[in-house]
């Protein structure tokens, strides 16, 4: 299942996600999130030791974080701000710490979380505005790294059918 979770108020991304996904046969799942109220990470750890699984803010982000934990791939659309998503979109990214553990291993020469449910989804970012396209190639490679998955990519609201052709 792919999940796109739309932070933004232009809801002609998603339509379009919709069609072009509808031509492919995809099983996609779309949230469109603008409205919902979904807070920052309060880095409380709460969601690996108290709660597991379960994050301890409580808001409109327990319907994202159930449905990623069934989501092969995870896309985020968000607006822009100083050359980087926008805080809503760092937001949904930030709050998947409940489906890691707090258990570390290897991958590499490098330590990363184990995941709480045997996989993770790989992830790609939908911007809508201006900002540093490489830099966010690296972040989004990055955050994928941490889930180890892998990156989608990031692309433009402009290209749409770019990014759909990366859904499977």
């Amino acid at each position: 299942m792919i999940l796109v979770v739309n932070t933004t108020s232009d809801t002609s991304i998603t339509e379009e996600i919709r069609k072009q996904a509808a031509d492919k046969s995809l099983d996609i799942d779309i949230v469109e999130a603008a409205n919902l109220k979904i807070s920052h990470c309060i880095g409380c750890n709460y969601c690996w030791l108290k709660t597991p699984g379960e994050c301890a803010v409580k808001d409109d982000y327990e319907i994202i974080l159930k449905k990623l934990i069934h989501a092969d791939q995870y896309w985020v659309i968000s607006d822009t701000a100083l050359g980087n998503i926008d805080h809503k979109g760092k937001n949904v990214f930030d709050r998947i710490l409940p489906i890691l553990t707090m258990n570390l291993h290897f991958v590499g020469d490098q330590m990363r979380h184990v995941s709480r449910y045997g996989k993770n989804a790989d992830v790609g970012l939908i911007i809508s505005g201006d900002a540093d396209r490489e830099y966010l190639e690296r972040w989004t490679e990055r955050a994928a790294l941490n889930l180890e998955s892998k990156s989608l990519g990031v692309f433009g609201k402009d290209e749409i059918k770019e990014a759909v052709s990366c859904m499977f």
